[in-house]
């Protein structure tokens, strides 16, 4: 940063101080929330933080929402055509998910799988 720069913040910052414009701001005097992005590729973060604070997501996120969804559907349809109708979204948004990303598909676990292996791990861990 250029020396004077620096130097012309600082006098702005006391300024403000003592016009009191910091008094009262929302949130003021309560612990910061800081979120933990230690997942998140730290090129990607900056990124990430503009997208979430403008409530838009990845389209890999909201792929898996529309996935979960249709399971959800899928789980309480008793008609055979529509079970077959969403059957076949289902199997191409999965499909879909599986050419957006980078890695292999048989590395991921599918979600009802971890639930399970993680409910057995935490049953054994308690004997």
């Amino acid at each position: 940063m250029f020396p004077g720069f620096t130097r012309i913040i600082e006098e702005r910052i006391q300024k403000a101080i003592i016009d009191g414009e910091f008094n009262n701001l929302p949130g003021a005097g309560k612990p910061l929330r800081l979120e933990d992005d230690r997942h998140i590729p730290e090129d990607l973060r900056l990124a990430h933080k503009i997208l979430k604070n403008a409530d838009c997501l990845p389209p890999e996120i909201e792929l898996k929402k529309e996935i979960h969804r249709t399971e959800d559907l899928l789980a309480g349809i008793q008609d055979a055509r529509e079970k077959y109708r969403l059957t076949k979204k289902l199997n191409f948004l999965i499909l879909k998910l599986n050419t957006m990303r980078n890695t292999s598909a048989e590395r991921d676990i599918p979600q009802h799988y971890t639930e399970k292996l993680v409910a057995r791990m935490e049953k054994s861990h308690r004997m």
